[in-house]
């Protein structure tokens, strides 16, 4: 059935000129049927350069708000409006604002994993692949708000050594890894490289060699050498990691509750190629968004796509080149 079902929704997208974008946290069926399969700021940046004029985003909500924040002209189509995400319902707009104006000579960085109301009133929008990047054209002489995933937070703010005001959020499915079974885990595997994503514990990427986005992480299992890893992330990707080494035995880091599947994100795997095909036949559920709430968070997202691509010199002294034309001042929109 699956393979019909995948034949009938290519016929249907080149039929309908939709592009099928689909994150690398879906289920392996969807990621086969996908034209792009990628991280957050992959799949944002695809969005933008797809020539088809409709977009059908498998994966969580916020992805296909941003979708249709940055290209208002398009349709943008999701196969399941309940996949939402935990760190969005953890940071409601207006407590988040709350948080905001506590700080008003702050940079409000926010993460990719929020609503587009949120997305209004923060000065970027970071993904954990272009996070560092962003931080280092931050002014040093300016606080850094960072929401909603604190572990990420963390992390940022130890890499950068710079001092961050955290928003106390976190990603259901990277929380419940445990760092006791990792270090179990590593005892019986000596020869495994641990690799995971930022949104762990901070005991829990102690014990990683390779901490990063899902796009690094594939790269780091695409490009060592070793033939086993163990991965601290969602188990979508182990699809594609499968892809570019079949060779390499790759491990599931641990959670306290092995029993539970709960490193699988339930919001991911809602959407299933039922829910794409009735998607693509019916052009819903599509994203919609007000146009004053759309333009107001597409300020913070397109400068997350202008300094994510560019390609900065370096000072006399070696530093990265800052950006005081963007963060000249606290600028989000009420």
């Amino acid at each position: 059935m699956s393979y019909d079902i995948a034949a009938e929704i290519t016929e249907l997208k080149k039929k309908k000129n939709v592009a099928i974008l689909a994150h690398y946290y879906e289920s392996g069926d969807i990621q086969d049927i996908a034209d792009y399969v990628g991280d957050s700021y992959y799949l944002a940046k695809m969005g933008q350069e797809v020539s088809q004029p409709h977009i059908l985003m498998c994966g969580v909500v916020f992805m296909a708000e941003g979708i249709k924040i940055l290209n208002p002209e398009k349709t943008v189509l999701v196969p399941d409006l309940g996949a939402g995400c935990s760190l969005v319902s953890g940071a409601p707009y207006d407590q988040y604002l709350q948080w905001r104006l506590k700080f008003p000579t702050g940079i409000a960085v926010t993460y990719i994993n929020s609503s587009a109301q949120v997305k209004a009133i923060s000065d970027v929008i970071v993904t954990s692949s272009n996070a560092k990047k962003i931080i280092e054209a931050i002014p040093r002489n300016r606080p850094i708000l960072f929401g909603p995933d604190k572990h990420l937070g963390a992390y940022l703010a130890k890499e950068s050594g710079r001092h961050f005001e955290l928003w106390q959020g976190s990603c259901q499915v990277h929380v419940l890894f445990s760092a006791k079974k990792l270090y179990q885990q590593t005892l019986e595997h000596p020869d495994a490289v641990v690799i995971a994503h930022p949104e762990c514990d901070e005991n829990v990427l102690q014990y990683a060699s390779v901490i990063g986005s899902t796009s690094r992480l594939l790269e780091e299992v695409h490009k060592n050498p070793a033939r086993k890893f163990i991965v601290a992330t969602e188990t979508g990707i182990f699809h594609q990691m499968k892809k570019v080494r079949p060779d390499a035995e790759i491990l599931q880091a641990p959670t306290a509750d092995e029993t539970c599947g709960c490193n699988d994100c339930p919001f991911m795997k809602l959407n299933t190629l039922l829910k794409i095909k009735a998607a693509l036949l019916n052009f819903q559920p599509e994203i919609k968004l007000e146009e004053n709430l759309r333009a107001k968070a597409q300020v913070a997202l397109e400068r997350m796509m202008t300094i994510s691509s560019s390609q900065p010199g370096k000072t006399p002294s070696g530093k990265p080149v800052i950006w005081p034309e963007i963060f000249t001042c606290p600028t989000f929109p009420i």
